[in-house]
């Protein structure tokens, strides 16, 4: 099974931007698509964003929609979080995992027994 080592969360004030990285295990290019999920404290995971191995498309969540953009680097089996304009809001910790793009906003993930440590991210008011 892949295994994600989530990294470059930290504190940022309302505004700010972050940009996150996953490092898979293996190529990821054998499943579906790719997922940056979120969860944010007493709540359940939720898809942000997800990347179709398909054919590149990415799909995001309305609340992250025009400030986040997630990109991939192949040749690193690395994936990206590009995260700007950021809000109090998306205040969770974040990880990466397999999904199918139709099903992500849920937070469905397959491949992996469970998630991984994941990064945090904190938004300061």
């Amino acid at each position: 099974q892949v295994k994600f080592v989530e990294s470059g969360g930290g504190l940022v004030q309302a505004g700010g931007s972050l940009r996150l990285s996953c490092a898979a295990s293996r190529s990821t290019l054998n499943y579906y698509g790719v997922g940056w999920f979120r969860q944010a404290p007493g709540k359940e995971h939720e898809g942000v964003s997800c990347i179709s191995n398909g054919d590149s498309s990415t799909f995001y969540t309305s609340s992250v929609a025009g400030r986040f953009t997630m990109s991939r680097d192949d040749s690193k089996n690395t994936l990206y979080l590009q995260m700007n304009s950021l809000k109090p809001e998306d205040t969770a910790v974040y990880y990466c995992a397999p999904t199918i793009c139709r099903e992500y906003a849920t937070g469905y993930y397959y491949g992996m027994d469970h998630w991984g440590k994941g990064t945090l991210v904190t938004v300061s008011s």
